[in-house]
């Protein structure tokens, strides 16, 4: 029997969008408003940018930041920095000046290419007075670029390819190989200061390759990716992956439920992952039943709270027929478990899937020590993608990653019997009733099923008596109501009474972060001020 084996991946990042350009010159490989790339054109964009780099001084290896939405230069530029051997730095659209700054100098980025107006703010000047010494040049993309000391608009910056041999970036591409360090992404910060995770080109390569097979992404997709581009689920799972099955890539800035919509529709979006907050914002959206969503037909979420309902709407008043969950954290590249679409309802509706190839995983209590299956523990990870380290931070490379190298994720997790992961909380999220663990991802994906309950996020908020209770915030859903303790009443029939929520606040929205995560710290905080001043006002 003749075997035919899959063709080998390429090596690294610069050469995978040749691979592209080679398989689909004339395929469009991003769609950004009116400007239309075919993957011919944007491995020559790209190549020009890197020769800019060059151009401007910038070394294999060195740092180059970009700090931007979804747009189609974001792209270009990280192509061109992984061209030209040196290290791409994505920066939160989200952060202030001198988060930004603290990044740039701790990095040690030599260039910086930004946006210029962006969310009523012009990014250069935030870093007014903040700018490192070592950052050398700022190249501001699209409108409200003005003058400054350091600072160059794009075209300007393009236009420094022109100096550079073309052989020139021809060697610094051959010098790259599948170990090279391609990305330094600094984690959210939500448990203190940033730190820089250093991950190579090809076990991002080797990774969404099989993500990319596993959910379906396949050639002509045409990807929506509002995952923000400095996050690996817009990153890596974006472009990246589209890049590598021949899909071409929507880039959108920022999510709107009516404009996501409105470019299904008209795009004809085949293909569209997202955090459960945004599949929950567009079901939620009254006038849902007047688009044409036929196209869309794929659709990946993943989140330490996944509500079963919400993979059965998506599929029956979304009409995705593909949906599936996923797994993963920055420090291991951004995915390490996926669900297979062809599994069961139930399986993706409860689980986050296996381990990738390659991939182990297991969970273990606070000791150490491996807990059977259905039993939670904290999850471990082990495999060619997890990250090379923090960034000239060995302390914290250590603890995150022991002798072993399994990678501790800090997130708690159940493993069935058939390898399938079940992620219940964060070690951090957890709060404590009465002696008794509450995990809030639990706890929502069992209120989520009310069907006034548009969305729902539990907190711990301070009690007198049990130390901590839960606090369910919730978003109804259109024209509904729903009393506090007709929730409670609801919930009591559904869970043991210590993981009940004692309390209950309607909001309008919660605070997200550019991910469209919810900021639960800061939902805590705000549903305690309101529990306190209710309670000043019985007094």
């Amino acid at each position: 029997m003749i075997q035919i084996h899959p063709p080998a991946l390429p090596p690294t990042l610069p050469a995978m969008l040749q691979r592209a350009a080679q398989r689909w010159p004339d395929r469009a490989a991003i769609v950004d408003g009116a400007v239309h790339i075919d993957y011919a054109e944007l491995l020559e964009r790209s190549r020009q940018a890197a020769r800019a780099l060059i151009a401007l001084g910038v070394a294999a290896g060195d740092r180059v930041a970009v700090w931007a939405p979804n747009v189609h230069e974001w792209i270009v530029a990280a192509c061109g920095i992984h061209a030209a051997g040196a290290v791409l730095v994505p920066l939160n659209t989200r952060l202030k000046g001198p988060e930004a700054a603290d990044i740039l100098q701790r990095s040690g980025a030599r260039v910086l290419v930004c946006i210029g107006d962006f969310l009523g703010q012009y990014y250069p000047r935030l870093l007014e007075g903040l700018r490192p010494a070592g950052l050398e040049h700022v190249v501001v993309l699209r409108e409200g670029f003005t003058a400054a000391p350091g600072c160059m608009g794009w075209d300007a910056f393009l236009a420094r390819a022109d100096s550079v041999d073309p052989q020139d970036l021809a060697r610094r591409e051959a010098e790259l190989d599948a170990h090279s360090i391609a990305d330094l992404m600094f984690t959210s910060g939500t448990t203190g200061r940033p730190k820089g995770v250093m991950s190579a080109h090809g076990p991002t390569i080797r990774a969404f390759a099989e993500w990319s097979r596993v959910v379906g992404l396949g050639e002509g997709d045409r990807y929506l990716i509002v995952n923000p581009f400095f996050h690996s689920f817009g990153y890596k799972a974006g472009w990246v992956a589209a890049f590598l099955r021949g899909a071409t890539v929507y880039p959108e800035q920022v999510f709107d439920a009516q404009a996501v919509l409105e470019r299904v529709q008209r795009e004809r979006i085949s293909f569209l992952p997202g955090p459960p907050t945004l599949f929950l914002s567009m079901l939620a959206h009254p006038g849902l039943q007047a688009f044409n969503l036929s196209s869309l037909q794929g659709a990946v979420t993943g989140a330490s709270s996944v509500p079963p309902v919400l993979i059965e709407r998506m599929r029956r008043e979304l009409g995705i027929r593909h949906v599936t969950t996923a797994y993963g954290l920055t420090e291991c590249g951004g995915c390490a478990t996926v669900c297979d679409p062809a599994d069961s309802a139930e399986t993706v509706a409860m689980t986050c899937g296996r381990a990738l190839p390659g991939t182990e995983l297991r969970c273990v209590d606070a000791q150490g020590r491996e807990v059977p299956p259905g039993q939670p523990g904290e999850v471990l990870l082990r495999g060619y993608h997890v990250m090379k380290g923090y960034f000239e931070d060995e302390a914290a490379t250590r603890e995150a990653i022991d002798a072993e190298g399994w990678l501790h994720t800090g997130d708690v997790g159940v493993l069935d019997e058939r390898g399938y992961l079940r992620i219940t909380d964060r070690l951090k999220d957890m709060f404590i009733v009465g002696g008794f663990n509450c995990y809030p991802a639990e706890i929502e994906q069992a209120l989520a099923a009310h069907p006034a309950i548009a969305q729902v996020a539990v907190v711990g908020v301070p009690d007198e008596r049990m130390g901590e209770v839960g606090c369910a915030c919730v978003l109804l859903r259109p024209g509904a109501r729903l009393a506090a303790d007709e929730l409670v009443g609801w919930a009591r029939a559904r869970m043991a009474n210590y993981k009940v929520p004692r309390h209950m606040l309607v909001f309008e929205g919660f605070p997200l972060n550019a991910s469209n995560k919810v900021l639960k710290r800061e939902l805590a905080q705000r549903a305690c001020e309101r529990l306190a001043l209710a309670a000043e006002a019985a007094r």
